[in-house]
């Protein structure tokens, strides 16, 4: 089962939610130095999008909070998209340790 959830909150408006703390793979990022909040989630996001869709560039929006990961926009296909792929590193374990250590190999800086 997904942590996340599609919503659409108005017509043709949909958010893609993730509640912070609730993944398979929280004990993980914390022992790789890392909170497990929204802010965290969001640079999975950004780094999935860069790396593993780029068509996804751009067709959504991020509104994160400590508690909360949010991405926002009228293309419910995009969201499902990043829901997917998001999905499939929240309840992996090797997944996520690749994806932090590629992340600091390459500079990016997670926000948590």
């Amino acid at each position: 089962m997904s942590p996340l959830k599609l919503i659409e909150t108005s017509p043709g408006a949909f958010s893609l939610l993730l509640n912070a703390g609730t993944t398979q793979v929280d004990e993980l990022i914390e022992q790789l130095g890392h909170e497990p909040n929204g802010y965290f989630w969001e640079g999975v996001a950004q780094i999935l999008v860069s790396t593993e869709a780029q068509t996804l560039e751009g067709r959504f929006s991020y509104d994160p909070e400590g508690g909360m990961f949010c991405a926002y926009g009228k293309d419910r296909t995009a969201l499902q998209e990043l829901a997917d792929l998001m999905s499939a590193v929240a309840t992996d374990n090797d997944r996520m340790r690749k994806l932090v250590t590629s992340a600091k190999a390459n500079g990016f800086e997670f926000d948590d």
